[in-house]
């Protein structure tokens, strides 16, 4: 070492840390055992600093990837694509019944 003293560092358990992240301690076991969180291994379990923890929220902080849209602009958005279109070639017809997709048309004659 260094010569600095060692900071006095509260080390948690597993069910301390999941209790902390409201998540189950079976999480946080199997996080560390695939290797997806910071950990320390003392006495052949794991235990993890005050600083692993804040680590681990951040490893899984999502952020958002635009900002989101206003409510009244995707409405118009939305209206202004349906009715720009005018072409009936555009539009969208159902399908035909499955029953009645193999089927041959009825006949309109008469026997």
């Amino acid at each position: 070492m260094d010569g600095a003293p060692m900071a006095q560092s509260q080390l948690y358990t597993p069910a301390e840390v999941a209790c902390r992240l409201r998540c189950s301690e079976w999480w946080v076991k199997e996080q560390a055992r695939r290797r997806r969180i910071p950990f320390c291994w003392i006495g052949g379990s794991y235990r993890f600093t005050e600083e692993q923890v804040v680590a681990t929220v951040r490893l899984f902080e999502v952020q958002p990837v635009e900002p989101p849209l206003a409510v009244g602009s995707v409405v118009r958005a939305i209206s202004r694509a349906a009715h720009s279109d005018e072409d009936a070639s555009g539009r969208l017809r159902a399908r035909a019944p499955r029953r009645m997709r193999g089927a041959a048309p009825p006949s309109t004659t008469a026997a």
